[in-house]
């Protein structure tokens, strides 16, 4: 049986209720990827209604099921979670009027007394907010089923952010999931996916959660970061991420927060250079300079020579015990 008719069924959102993420305005050149990437995904939501709605037609089985006994996805698609209140439209409208759709759920790969969600995140927890049972079709669903339906229903969703994406195919990936599956989870294309690896790989994780989802910030931005980044920015970043003032703003505001910083240009110290003798007499003299990250003694005269040589032979004797007390220091 192939992989799309294992899949007919499982997906409720209408193409209509569909906004890419990480959408811009197309060039003159022709679609940018993430207009591409949407218009994979209105095609296949339109095909998946529709088989959504045939199956229910046909009777599929509807089952009550605890929500207490299922447990989320294998691979985490979200930076952070978004906890639903009284409020939400949707938790607002099952209470007026039920669980209209069912949710998917395959039973637990390690557990076969729970279940693990692919499709129907938001209802779930707005059934769980308001104490209720959640209405679900227990299917047998592979990893692979699970991560498109996930990928799927995060394309539908209007609030998922361009790192969010980019962390997501990351994942997957890191997990053996190949690219062509990869592409049908996020609904896009082999450029972009490219794109929204390399982005996720050159920015590191803890950087990446420090900032958090940032939906306001796309594409070109995230890459400028990435195509920017290199071992010293995160050093130059350490105090900003872990100041008060920068974890008090919102995702976006951190995000521009961290841009400022990188393009602040660092006072470079002044150089000293002066003049060395030994303290106690001796045919040398050497001339010392500091400037920034280099270090340089220059040796004339005399035992230059001989005492240079002798430094070169110990200068890994020197280092270690350089480092050793730097160790002891704490620092």
């Amino acid at each position: 049986m192939s992989r799309r008719d294992r899949l007919k069924g499982l997906f409720d959102d209408t193409a209509q209720e569909l906004a890419a993420a990480n959408y811009e305005e197309p060039s003159s050149r022709g679609s940018a990827g993430p207009v591409r990437t949407m218009a994979l995904t209105l095609g296949r939501m339109e095909e998946e209604s529709r088989a959504m709605q045939e199956a229910l037609l046909s009777g599929e089985r509807i089952v009550e099921l605890d929500p207490e006994l299922i447990d989320s996805s294998f691979v985490r698609d979200r930076l952070a979670d978004q906890p639903l209140d009284m409020e939400d439209e949707l938790v607002q409208s099952i209470a007026d009027n039920g669980q209209e759709v069912p949710i998917l759920v395959r039973r637990h790969p390690n557990d076969e007394d729970r279940y693990q969600i692919a499709y129907g995140h938001r209802r779930l927890q707005a059934v769980k907010l308001l104490g209720r049972k959640v209405q679900a079709i227990v299917r047998k669903l592979d990893d692979t089923d699970v991560v498109i339906a996930q990928g799927i229903e995060n394309s539908a969703r209007r609030n998922l952010s361009y790192i969010e994406r980019a962390v997501f195919a990351l994942n997957l990936e890191l997990k053996g999931f190949e690219r062509p599956v990869i592409m049908k989870a996020l609904s896009t294309d082999k450029t972009e996916l490219s794109k929204l690896i390399s982005v996720a790989k050159a920015i590191p994780a803890d950087i990446v959660r420090s900032i958090g989802a940032a939906p306001g910030i796309g594409r070109r931005k995230w890459m400028a970061l990435a195509q920017d980044w290199n071992g010293m920015t995160a050093t130059r970043l350490a105090n900003l991420i872990g100041s008060e003032n920068f974890l008090a703003e919102e995702s976006d505001r951190r995000f521009e927060l961290l841009i400022a910083e990188l393009a602040r240009k660092e006072a470079k110290p002044d150089a000293t250079e002066y003049d060395w003798k030994p303290k106690n007499g001796g045919k040398m003299a050497g001339r010392i300079k500091s400037a920034g990250n280099s270090f340089t003694i220059a040796l004339k005269t005399g035992d230059a020579p001989d005492f240079g040589a002798y430094i070169s032979r110990r200068l890994d004797e020197l280092y270690e015990a350089y480092r050793a007390g730097k160790l002891q220091a704490g620092e």
